[in-house]
């Protein structure tokens, strides 16, 4: 109450209505050591509506994390520790205890699917007949719009049918929602919806009541029949304000008005963020009795890498994020034997030289393994059921791009795993809100995105992505590779794993694309990871420049052959690295004194003139396709190296 106050600002309503399922988790059920708070095995909790936030502050400080009262205090403020959502430790906030971002809603619990997903992966792969190291379990709190949200379905479906029955989800269910009370907008039974996906569900009817909050985390934790656990706890919000308990006033701050007369009521002295001194002691209690466990695993983990030293070296590299170096990765993919391919059929041969260097690297699509040829070979698939085992590199999304975007999110913040995810471009937009925390909580998450233009030909303007491509690249923090042909699909790659501190999405094609063999390939891999590179040098004085990316490089490289000595040929798969590339080097690529420019992408042109200038010329496609063969597609809409020889002339007067 009170940091709300200071504040002017946040929701009141869970951190109160909520309150016993904190002191339950951390005061009793929940397995963690606050002096070591990136423990490998200790039990993750996410608070999905993290609107909330001020619970989750409030808990970490008493069970004793480092967060002291006056960062509690600073709530909301600039460089606190404590801002309006929790925020994954990043360069920007460090907040001890924080497991994963949430604000928008339905995300943190569908986050939870992945943590579970990579507790049930690590188990499988470390735990042996004569060492338990992994044991934990996933906790979370959701309210009604969490589970209002799509995502959350999907999510829900997915832990049930892989058998997450370490995750245990608490349903602050106190029938309110921002605007109205929750019966305005819902009438369904949520605790039906739930059983009939394949969850256990738990009814508290008291959601105030210690013990029977004990009980159930309990008997959830207990529980080994391949059921994940909802936990419907149905509470006041905003409980101990009278003038707005249990109404939807409650839920932001309004309640601030009256918080002095609740204190009161409630028996609390006049003293600001007031903790008294048998709190203190319990949790001091409590603290010492996780730091036995805490000893007591470390022992077994001790004895575990005596007897295991490859795998503790792999278990190490995943905790340190250490992976091979860019010349080792380079030199684990084989050179193009030539030959004109689609960029996804050359990441199918590259994915495995990259999941053979990396063990911690896994795979995944929602429901289009066949199409975006992104399967891992020999490295089984995740899940319970047909054939499918815990310590599977491939996993099986189903038709579920939203929740498969949040569960790649919740793999990465488990803290082991290099996860990569994959579908049609097209279908990255169903994603965007996961992509955007990845990028925010600087989460390194591989988006393998295939069918990359107006090239998908007879499917027509649905499949054909013309602005998404450009939509992503606005994303702060988030590298987009869009790849020639294999060898910058191999640079693209090494890409992806060398960056540490966010994600990257590779954009690959459908059609075949020309290889460049004329061209070094180790010119090639070097100027992706750079973003961008000369790929023809003039032969004479510099006249123009023609820059391309993707399918287009080909063209705007045939088209140079024919437009004179005076033209160079940039190739650009990612802005992003190349913008971050320094002075000298874009000097030497797009050199000042050239201002005659043309770029080139089946795409919207908008960005482009960043690098050519107003006064620069852009051949893109700002309207939609249309269904016809692909190779019809692109040259209706002068995607060939004829259209764009033509277009540079005109341009060139």
């Amino acid at each position: 109450m009170d940091s709300i106050a200071a504040a002017e600002s946040g929701h009141l309503g869970l951190p109160l209505g909520a309150a016993e399922m904190g002191a339950v988790l951390y005061g009793q059920s929940m397995n963690y050591n606050p002096d070591e708070p990136k423990w490998i095995n200790r039990d993750r909790f996410v608070l999905s509506a993290g609107h909330g936030s001020m619970f989750l502050y409030s808990w970490l400080h008493l069970a004793g994390f480092d967060l002291s009262k006056d960062e509690v205090a600073n709530f909301r403020q600039h460089h606190s520790m404590t801002p309006g959502h929790p925020e994954f430790p990043n360069s920007e906030h460090v907040t001890p205890g924080i497991e994963a971002t949430t604000g928008p809603l339905g995300a943190g619990v569908s986050n939870c699917a992945g943590l579970a997903a990579a507790s049930k992966m690590s188990a499988a792969i470390f735990n042996t007949d004569d060492h338990t190291i992994f044991d934990n379990h996933i906790f979370c709190i959701v309210g009604d719009g969490c589970l209002q949200e799509g995502v959350s379905a999907e999510a829900a479906c997915f832990s049930a049918h892989e058998k997450l029955d370490n995750l245990i989800v608490l349903y602050d269910a106190n029938d309110v929602t921002l605007d109205k009370m929750a019966e305005f907008t819902q009438s369904e039974d949520v605790g039906a919806r739930y059983e009939a996906y394949g969850w256990d569900v738990i009814t508290l009817l008291d959601g105030h009541d210690l013990k029977a909050l004990y009980e159930a985390t309990e008997e959830a934790k207990s529980n080994n029949n391949g059921k994940p656990t909802l936990i419907i706890c149905k509470t006041e919000i905003g409980r101990g304000i009278d003038e707005v308990a249990g109404t939807n006033a409650a839920h932001g701050e309004a309640g601030v008005a009256y918080v002095d007369g609740a204190r009161k009521a409630l028996g609390l002295p006049e003293e600001k963020w007031f903790v008294s001194d048998d709190t203190y002691k319990f949790f001091a209690d409590r603290k010492a009795t996780l730091k036995a466990g805490y000893e007591a695993w470390e022992a077994t983990y001790d004895a575990w890498k005596g007897a295991n030293p490859d795998l503790a070296k792999t278990l190490q590299d995943g905790i340190d994020g250490v992976t091979p170096s860019v010349a080792e990765l380079f030199a684990a993919i084989p050179e193009s034997k030539g030959g004109d391919q689609a960029t996804r059929v050359s990441g199918s041969e590259i994915i495995n030289n990259i999941a053979d260097a990396v063990p911690l690297y896994i795979s995944g699509s929602a429901d289009l393994h066949g199409s975006n040829k992104n399967y891992i070979k020999g490295g089984g698939d995740f899940g319970a059921d047909f054939g499918k085992s815990y310590s599977g590199r491939n996993v099986y999304y189903g038709i579920r791009e939203h929740a498969m975007g949040c569960i790649l999110n919740g793999f990465a913040y488990y803290g082991l795993f290099r996860p990569s995810g994959a579908t049609f471009l097209v279908f990255a937009d169903y994603m965007r809100a996961t992509v955007r925390i990845a990028a925010l909580a600087e989460l390194p998450v591989s988006y393998i995105w295939t069918h990359d233009s107006i090239g998908v030909g007879e499917d027509g303007p649905t499949h054909q992505p013309v602005e998404t491509v450009t939509g992503l690249r606005a994303f702060p923090n988030l590298d987009v590779i869009r790849p020639a042909d294999y060898e910058e699909t191999a640079g693209a790659y090494v890409a992806s794993i060398d960056k540490k501190d966010g994600p990257t999405a590779l954009i690959l094609s459908r059609q075949n694309l020309q290889e460049i063999v004329e061209v070094p390939a180790s010119v090639r891999r070097e100027g992706t990871l750079k973003g961008a590179y000369t790929l023809v040098e003039e032969k004479g004085d510099l006249e123009c420049i023609i820059i391309a990316t993707g399918s287009e490089v080909q063209h705007a490289y045939n088209a140079a052959k024919e437009l004179g000595d005076g033209v160079r040929v940039v190739s650009m798969p990612c802005m992003e690295r190349f913008d971050r590339q320094d002075a000298a080097y874009k000097e030497s690529v797009l050199p000042a004194a050239c201002r005659k420019r043309v770029a080139m992408e089946a795409g919207v042109t908008t960005m482009w003139y960043k690098y050519v200038g107003l006064d620069g010329k852009v051949i893109g496609v700002d309207r939609f396709g249309f269904s016809a063969p692909g190779d019809i597609v692109m040259e209706e809409l002068g995607m060939t190296a004829k259209n764009c020889a033509a277009e540079v002339k005109a341009y060139m007067g």
